[in-house]
């Protein structure tokens, strides 16, 4: 009897899961289309939807005008999501800036705090308490959603443990090895969830772009560090749950120019806004890399390439055959039908397509199946923020409410 109890809520749980991915996918529908999206029954949805709606988790919506005025009966009634059942606090952080969005449980942004990131602002400040000031602020300023925040999730550049629990390693001063998530967890008892700026980017890439959601593709952000996430047909990959590629830190030339993790020969001390400077100004490799390199002067070194200045074109063309080069020993083991470069060196893509293309060409699978397609995004802020925020509202969805009893 106990082993029945729990097979049946199991089912439910599943079925009810079924229903919030659904709309979590693809936005309001109407019950006969969620029922052909999840395979149940309709009267399996009409009990699924009924519960979900006694429960404010869910509610119909006003039905929509008919764009054809040929068609015949009523419109069908769609459900969507209840916005103010929930809402997720979503943290931003990475060498020059600190983001922090309050989100309700429909997506929807509700207000928003940016704070610039220097070497110090950890070391004047602790991490828990440079975080939990501005949650509060957040907090104070939405009443009606702190009422009703369920999670906290923070993006962030560097390596987790394998755990995902907390950053071993960090390009933001002062930020590693600091129980932060944990600390901050406990201050506002609410889960706090650390997740790697890469996988984010492969996960937001999917969102933005529906022909992509079912793809191989790598997604690769080039700026303060050089960072990938990679999906395989749809699917995230990287070292675990919570874990991502280190493309930036692969080897590209032994005993090379020095990392900001301190090794030699890193892509990313090539191809970084701080390896680009250092390559442009012909600064020694074994120069300690710059902490933060400001917006403008990288902007200026695109511009002084694209105005023809031979030292930043090589610059660029340095950065692009390292990040050409590791892509192609990627390609190895990973072949993707899309790379997608993201973040400011999106910017100078134009700069280092030539030499990402050739390193490409060299490898046999490309020879073989042809050289992927290679596009830029000029904002990474917005796959990285939809990665985010997807992931933390599907856990709310999948955790807190298909379990509902």
């Amino acid at each position: 009897m106990a082993r029945n109890v729990s097979d049946s809520d199991s089912v439910r749980r599943q079925n009810r899961g079924l229903v919030l991915g659904a709309l979590r996918v693809q936005g309001p529908l109407s019950r006969t289309a969620l029922a052909a999206g999840t395979g149940l029954s309709h009267a399996s949805i009409t009990a699924i939807t009924h519960d979900l709606i006694e429960q404010h988790v869910i509610a119909e919506l006003e039905p929509a005008e008919r764009q054809d005025a040929r068609g015949r009966g009523r419109p069908a009634t769609l459900v969507g999501f209840n916005r103010h059942v929930s809402a997720a606090a979503l943290f931003e952080l990475d060498v020059n800036r600190a983001r922090l969005s309050l989100v309700d449980y429909g997506g929807i942004l509700v207000d928003r705090i940016e704070t610039p990131i220097t070497p110090t602002t950890f070391a004047e400040s602790t991490p828990t308490a440079f975080l939990a000031d501005r949650l509060r602020q957040l907090q104070s300023r939405n009443p009606v959603e702190a009422s009703v925040l369920r999670r906290v999730a923070i993006s962030v550049q560097g390596i987790l443990d394998r755990e995902g629990q907390s950053l071993r390693w960090s390009p933001i001063a002062h930020l590693a090895n600091k129980p932060f998530a944990t600390e901050l967890a406990e201050a506002f008892a609410l889960p706090v969830a650390l997740h790697k700026r890469g996988r984010l980017l492969a996960e937001g890439a999917r969102w933005l772009d529906p022909a992509l959601h079912d793809a191989s593709v790598a997604t690769v952000f080039v700026g303060s560090t050089v960072a990938m996430g990679m999906t395989f047909r749809g699917q995230i990959l990287g070292r675990g749950d919570e874990g991502a590629t280190e493309f930036g830190h692969m080897n590209h030339l032994p005993n090379g120019a020095l990392c900001r993790c301190g090794m030699r020969g890193c892509i990313e001390a090539y191809a970084s806004d701080y390896g680009v400077l250092r390559t442009a100004y012909s600064v020694p490799e074994t120069a300690p890399p710059a902490p933060a390199v400001p917006a403008q002067q990288y902007e200026g070194l695109i511009a002084r390439a694209e105005a023809g200045d031979r030292n930043a074109t090589h610059a660029f063309n340095v950065a692009g055959r390292a990040v050409g080069f590791g892509l192609s020993r990627m390609m190895a083991v990973f072949d993707p039908s899309h790379i997608l470069i993201v973040g400011p060196g999106a910017r100078a893509f134009g700069l280092m397509q030539a030499e990402i293309n050739a390193a490409l060409a060299s490898a046999l699978i490309c020879r073989v199946n042809g050289l992927p397609q290679v596009v830029a995004y000029r904002d990474e802020r917005e796959p990285v923020f939809k990665g985010l925020l997807m992931k933390t509202l599907n856990e709310i969805d999948q955790t807190d409410f298909a379990t509902l009893a």
